[in-house]
């Protein structure tokens, strides 16, 4: 892959102040830090024991930062093969054991996944693509109860799916972004940063 001037810092954790380079690519646009600060203070700083999806990788900024704060287990999709290499080369510099790289597509790799098989999905689609809709239609299925799924939009949403809660909403410039939790049967408390957990498949 070409050597990019661009990068982004993982701002927790235990990479804190590790950086992953960023490509030129159309549409590839990295959360900002103080959107992801936001995002790690809604959920608590210890993800420890999660089981993290990051549907759509880009920079794998938001999927490094869950596996920097503990979660088991993080798989970044990303269907751009160059893309796909950076990110396995970031995995390996930083030994990052809990977290793994797939090219895929999003929106099909989703529809064949298992039910319930994720405590936190990391919605981040390309932001002309319009696929916000469909992303998360296809990411609710596959949450745990009490889990989260993490949406970045052009737009607010306008109400939480049945079954789920709209759990904080802000704005940064043209970018909404949302955290939505599965109600079911949860005890989660906000921030205490533990989940109920299913047995692991």
């Amino acid at each position: 892959m070409k050597a990019s001037a661009h990068a982004v810092r993982i701002i927790g954790g235990q990479w804190k102040r590790s950086k992953l380079p960023v490509a030129d690519r159309p549409g590839l646009r990295p959360t900002p830090d103080r959107v992801r600060e936001t995002l790690f203070n809604w959920l608590g700083q210890d993800l420890s024991g999660w089981r993290c999806l990051d549907a759509f990788a880009g920079s794998g900024a938001l999927g490094f930062e869950a596996a920097s704060r503990g979660a088991s287990q993080v798989l970044l999709l990303e269907r751009d093969a160059e893309l796909v290499s950076s990110l396995q080369a970031s995995a390996q510099r930083l030994m990052a054991d809990t977290l793994r790289v797939e090219r895929a597509e999003a929106l099909g790799w989703m529809a064949r996944a298992a039910d319930g098989c994720f405590e936190l999905i990391l919605l981040d689609p390309p932001f002309d693509a319009d696929l916000d809709g469909d992303a998360l239609a296809a990411a609710l299925p596959l949450v745990a109860e009490g889990g989260f799924i993490y949406l970045e939009s052009r737009r607010t949403l306008p109400a939480a799916p049945p079954g789920w809660s709209l759990h904080r909403h802000g704005r940064a410039g043209a970018v909404h972004f949302h955290l939505l939790r599965r109600e079911d049967g949860d005890s989660y408390t906000a921030g205490a940063g533990s989940l109920p957990r299913r047995p692991q498949p």
